[in-house]
């Protein structure tokens, strides 16, 4: 059965949601290549079939399914004889811990560091989309965000303490390879390597080192894409 995913794309084809790139991974974990569809800001309308707005979007033959999260559980059921992305009700679990942290805390503070090259990456109509729905967000212009980014590089690197101590001790979150866990961190940092040259993490970094490994799994798949290679 043939799968497409609908991802956000950028200006010269930088795709770089952290959303979409969590479940890029995990697909490729399955075994699976689908057709990768370019979906802008600006082109809702090209997902409204899957009844909301947001990336990422699969369509597995006659299901559709939307949120990153709920496709990857759709995926470990669908696809049981496949690799598991979790291994288990108890590391799905936690799984879901890592998804709260990521989305809450680590991309929060990511963001802050990116956010001026990330509307430079676009489009001019969606560098508009995204000037109005960030600056309502922060309740500050985009400038004054990036003008600040060494300011909010502190907290940035001690939220990745943990994250550092854990890949210290083993190549990967889930161990000695990776599963679902791992892509949710990773799609953080892939977002950030796709949208902006800004170094978020130094060459000595544990970090560093299991982000490459990962760049590297599936022959080479996610360093692969375009990006600034920060």
């Amino acid at each position: 059965m043939a799968q497409t995913l609908y991802e956000l794309v950028g200006r010269d084809d930088h795709r770089f949601s952290p959303f979409c790139w969590r479940t890029l991974m995990a697909l490729r974990h399955k075994g699976l290549r689908p057709e990768r569809v370019p979906v802008r800001f600006t082109e809702k309308p090209k997902i409204a079939f899957s009844g909301q707005e947001l990336v990422p979007v699969l369509v597995d033959g006659a299901t559709t399914v939307s949120d990153s999260w709920t496709i990857v559980q759709y995926l470990e059921t669908a696809y049981p004889n496949a690799p598991a992305l979790f291994g288990g009700a108890a590391a799905q679990a936690e799984a879901r811990f890592i998804n709260h942290w990521a989305d809450g805390q680590l991309q929060p503070a990511m963001v802050r560091l990116i956010i001026g090259d990330i509307y430079a990456c676009l489009e001019p109509a969606d560098q508009a989309y995204y000037r109005k729905t960030r600056e309502a967000r922060f309740g500050m212009t985009i400038e004054a965000l990036a003008g600040a980014r060494e300011l909010e590089l502190e907290p940035y690197r001690r939220l990745l303490a943990p994250l550092r101590a854990t890949l210290k001790e083993q190549p990967y979150l889930c161990g000695e390879a990776p599963a679902y866990a791992d892509y949710i961190v990773f799609g953080a940092f892939q977002w950030a390597r796709c949208s902006s040259p800004y170094p978020m993490l130094e060459a000595s970094d544990p970090i560093f080192a299991w982000r490459q490994r990962l760049l590297e799994r599936f022959d080479g798949f996610a360093g692969a894409a375009k990006s600034f290679g920060a």
